[in-house]
């Protein structure tokens, strides 16, 4: 007899909803088995970086990982969450950067919630003297 946490699992797979790794979590850790380089479907062409990830609820999924340059290497802990990249055939997550082990994009300025980088002192002081002058 299969206990109910299975029996919710088996359901989760046969509906194939489309992040039944994360069980309606927001997020979900996962440690990296490997990286590998991969490319798009047909009409684009470029090189996608991806890991595979086994996830804390035994799972093992692949996930995106965004932007230019990584860190990641066998058993890095990672934050994953849904919405993976669309030209990628079975890519369904994508990883959070700046979190756990997995560093943010160097230099960059553009989007810098997206890809785990802080806002630089320089732009803080200059937002300060925006809101003084008014």
């Amino acid at each position: 007899m299969l206990s109910f946490k299975k029996r919710l699992k088996k359901y989760f797979n046969k509906k194939r909803l489309k992040n039944s790794a994360l069980l309606c979590n927001p997020q979900a850790k996962g440690i990296v088995k490997f990286t590998k380089i991969v490319t798009p479907r047909k009409p684009n062409s470029a090189r996608r970086s991806v890991a595979k990830i086994s996830l804390i609820n035994g799972y093992y999924v692949e996930g995106y990982i965004p932007g230019i340059g990584h860190n990641l290497r066998k058993h890095s802990l990672i934050l994953l969450k849904g919405r993976g990249c669309r030209d990628l055939p079975g890519v369904r997550y994508k990883c959070i950067r700046g979190v756990l082990d997995l560093n943010g994009v160097v230099d960059r300025l553009n989007r810098r919630s997206v890809y785990g980088i802080p806002l630089p002192e320089s732009l803080k002081k200059k937002i300060r003297r925006k809101f003084r002058q008014v």
